[in-house]
This record gives structure tokens, C-alpha cells and sequence, in this order.
């Protein structure tokens, strides 16, 4: 099978495992309107601005996979991926639910499996 086609499906599998973890904290009664974690401090529009940045990444990393010249595509899966792999691997001792800490190792596995397949593309 096509290695585009494979990088785009586990990006929509991480961004699926993303949005279920929201959806989960919603109904488990985690999430609180307009709160995200502790808050220690008041989030501004910027900060939210950043968040959905953040969230659209593994959205927008389906499309570019597609339509990016090998190399670039290939590089630029490596180091996306690599990231949310690290940024989830640093935020994973900060949720306290069970199911969050379930998605996001499972969120790390497909992150793994992404640079695993672009590092091995040729």
C-alpha cells in the first residue's frame, strides 16, 4: 500500500483518538466550560487561539501527507509526529483520568508507527 495513504490514516486515527478523549472528558464530567486543567491561570484568546493550532495540526498533516513532494512529506512527518510523541509523552503524567492516560498512549503508538513509516519511506 501507498505510504501516503497509510501516514494519512494514522493521522486520522490520532486526530479520532484526540476527539474522543474531549468527548470522554465531557461526559465523565472532567471538563468544566471554559476551564482546561487546574488553571492556574485565565486563559486568553490567544491561548485558545494556540490550542486550536494545535488540535487542527494532525488535521491538516492528512492533507499535506497527500499533496507534499516525498521529501518534504516525509520530513515533515517525522518532526509533526515526533512532536505530539513528545508532547503527549510530557503531558501524560498531568491527566488524572484513567481513559486519558489509556488514548494518549495509544495516541504515542500511532505517533510512533507515523515516524516509523516516514523514516522508512523511500
Amino acid at each position: 500500500m501507498d505510504t501516503r495513504i497509510i501516514l494519512s490514516a494514522l493521522w486520522i486515527v490520532v486526530m479520532l483518538i484526540y476527539l474522543l478523549g474531549d468527548v470522554l472528558r465531557i461526559f465523565s464530567g472532567d471538563y468544566q466550560a471554559g476551564e482546561m486543567g487546574q488553571q492556574l491561570v485565565k486563559f486568553t484568546q490567544a491561548h485558545w487561539l494556540m490550542i486550536a493550532i494545535l488540535m487542527v495540526t494532525p488535521i491538516v498533516m492528512i492533507f499535506l501527507t497527500l499533496v507534499l513532494p516525498h521529501p518534504v512529506s516525509r520530513w515533515s512527518n517525522i518532526s509533526v509526529a515526533g512532536f505530539f510523541l513528545l508532547f503527549n509523552l510530557v503531558g501524560l503524567p498531568t491527566y488524572p483520568s484513567l481513559y486519558d492516560k489509556f488514548l494518549l498512549l495509544v495516541s504515542i503508538v500511532f505517533n510512533a508507527m507515523s515516524i516509523w513509516y516516514a523514516w522508512s519511506w523511500i
